[in-house]
């Protein structure tokens, strides 16, 4: 665990799958063709956290969806890359865009569309239901499943290891 604390202290960009990642993967879809997503507000709220500590946070996801847009809105988040379904390319812009070194980068995947960035970023993770494949190369895997925690997890983690984390808690201890 310390070589991943290691990276993880040099994290100045969080990248986040979507589907199977900030969710647990499942796609709703109404009679109309409108596709609802459930997000878990604990992973919301580690996101916000991580913000606020310094890390920057960017989504990049294979799919298309309104509720994604309106995800991002309500968690701050303005880097974002949808209907990236070759994520590399979209991962390289981000790299240009905000002037960043893939090595300061974490990525968060759960499918074998996330291994071209996992394999180029700074700290690959991936959820438990990840393939074996993804999980080979993960430098971390998380405990707790996408849409149920990993994401929240995975912040804490990356601020922990930047020693962030405790301020980011003491406000609300006061």
């Amino acid at each position: 665990m310390q070589h991943i604390l290691e990276k993880a202290r040099k994290i100045r960009l969080v990248i986040f799958d979507v589907d199977g990642v900030l969710t647990d993967g499942s796609l709703y879809l109404t009679d109309g063709g409108e596709e609802i997503k459930a997000f878990n507000s604990l992973d919301g709220h580690g996101i916000k956290m991580l913000k606020a500590s310094g890390v920057k946070v960017a989504l990049i996801t294979g799919r298309e969806s309104r509720c994604v847009d309106l995800k991002a809105i309500d968690l701050g988040i303005t880097l974002v890359y949808q209907g990236a379904k070759n994520k590399l390319p979209a991962f390289e812009a981000l790299l240009s865009e905000q002037k960043l070194d893939a090595s300061s980068c974490a990525y968060v995947g759960d499918d074998l569309i996330d291994l071209p960035v996992m394999l180029r970023c700074g700290l690959a993770i991936c959820v438990p239901a990840a393939p074996a494949l993804v999980k080979k190369h993960a430098h971390y895997v998380t405990h707790l499943g996408g849409g149920r925690g990993a994401a929240r997890e995975i912040c804490e983690m990356i601020m922990e290891a930047q020693d962030t984390l405790e301020p980011q808690l003491a406000m609300y201890l006061k």
